[in-house]
């Protein structure tokens, strides 16, 4: 193992007994942070988000995250949360969208839910089901060691050892666009935060620079 990792180990599937040291971790790293949440103030870090939550736990029991921890101390202080999508379950999503009262949120996942259901995966590369990484967070302390990358790269494994042909992630700020493309992660999808507008031409999600665009991003397995 790199020096870079020393004193940290990797977890998967994370334990059922760790779920919520991960939302944990969520809430102070990446729930407030993550550019277009934190476009539209979704969250405060270190708060509570009731659908975002639910969102990383069903992920979690999915069975196909990766856990950093530090070894000195026990704490999570990455994630990489990957989950199955099943053909079909963006029209349940979005059905369950419908009913959510947060506004921003839906507002959020409804582009992420539309973009794919047009982009139709499934159709181009014939397959039921996609390998989805949707969360990539490491502790603001650990950060600049390349752990993410490690995170994906570590993620990637567990895809290919599950059989999944393709692995796919919204890639929605330039850092996690960087470390997927250093994968061999290939962009099928860019849309420009300024070019989505709403009927009186604001721009919807004004992200924070260098976070300039959503990126829809695949690589192939098999």
């Amino acid at each position: 193992m790199s020096s870079n990792f020393e004193g940290i180990a990797f977890s998967t599937p994370v334990p059922e007994d760790r779920y919520h040291d991960v939302i944990v971790h969520l809430r102070h790293n990446f729930f407030a942070d993550e550019p277009i949440n934190k476009s539209v103030e979704l969250c405060q870090p270190g708060e509570p988000h009731a659908e975002l939550e639910e969102h990383s736990l069903s992920t979690l029991r999915d069975g196909l995250s990766v856990m950093a921890l530090d070894t000195e101390t026990g704490e999570v202080i990455g994630v990489a949360l990957n989950g199955v999508q099943h053909m079909g379950d963006l029209n349940a999503a979005q059905e369950k969208l419908e009913k959510m009262t947060d506004g921003s949120f839906k507002q959020i996942f409804g582009l992420l839910y539309s973009l794919n259901q047009t982009l139709d995966l499934f159709s181009k590369y014939e397959v039921e089901n996609i390998f989805e990484c949707r969360i990539l967070s490491v502790d603001s302390r650990f950060r600049g060691r390349g752990l993410a990358k490690e995170l994906m790269r570590r993620s990637e494994e567990v895809a290919k050892d599950a059989g999944f042909k393709v692995f796919k992630e919204d890639a929605t700020g330039l850092f996690s666009q960087k470390i997927a493309a250093s994968l061999g992660h290939e962009t099928v999808y860019q849309m420009e935060y300024s070019s989505y507008t709403n009927k009186e031409g604001d721009i919807i999600f004004n992200t924070p620079s260098p976070h300039n665009s959503l990126k829809i991003m695949v690589k192939l397995l098999q």
